[in-house]
């Protein structure tokens, strides 16, 4: 049997955090498939929110695990991993949006279409990566959150980058189905989900492209 391939998880380091039902979702379907590492801008610890019931055991359980403590992004080589996944993270555009490290990391995976896989909010990490007034990903086809989901949020007024209009802007090809649906598109080795309801949906798209490798 082969050995399980790599795959990067990135989380975001600000304040307003990871979801953690989105990150549990990614974390407990790819372990199966993959090995897994975590990585966070400076190797803060991740700072989960929206923790309910349903997931504060995990959490909990999560956070004492070796395995919680995140490498320092600045420090990962992209090319030892085979996936890279970005699960919904609110403090993403706040920070991985604007990620030198991010940036190398993607366009290394670019260079290698290598599959990866982004959703809801961390589909904001994918706007960093821009060379001049080119962004990698224009032509791409891709989802994330919709205005009519954000604009939902207390902090719609500040955010930002709205991923919605900075992937229209920059040369890719945008849709959105009705908020909170589930909803997830592949082009090539790039997977997106609009929102935290299509994370599991889009992990398994992740999970079947490394698979057909």
């Amino acid at each position: 049997m082969s050995a399980k391939p790599t795959c990067l998880i990135v989380a975001s380091a600000s304040p307003q955090g990871v979801s953690a039902k989105s990150f549990l979702q990614c974390f407990s379907l790819c372990s199966t498939a993959f090995n897994l590492q975590t990585a966070t801008p400076g190797g803060k610890t991740i700072d989960f929110v929206g923790v309910d019931e349903s997931t504060a055991r995990w959490v909990q359980d999560f956070n004492v695990k070796s395995y919680a403590t995140p490498a320092k992004l600045e420090s990962i080589d992209g090319a030892r991993y085979q996936a890279l996944l970005i699960p919904d993270c609110p403090g993403a555009p706040s920070d991985l949006a604007h990620s030198g490290s991010m940036h190398r990391i993607l366009t290394q995976f670019i260079s290698q279409q290598k599959p990866v896989c982004a959703v809801g909010q961390g589909v904001s990490a994918l706007c960093c990566a821009t060379e001049g007034q080119r962004w990698i990903f224009g032509g791409y086809s891709l989802t994330g959150p919709s205005v009519f989901e954000l604009v939902r949020q207390p902090d719609f007024a500040n955010l930002p980058l709205i991923v919605e209009d900075f992937v229209k802007d920059s040369g890719g090809s945008y849709t959105a189905s009705q908020e909170d649906a589930v909803h997830v598109v592949v082009d090539r080795h790039l997977v997106t989900g609009q929102n935290l309801q299509s994370t599991s949906l889009a992990v398994n798209n992740l999970i079947l492209l490394c698979n057909a490798k």
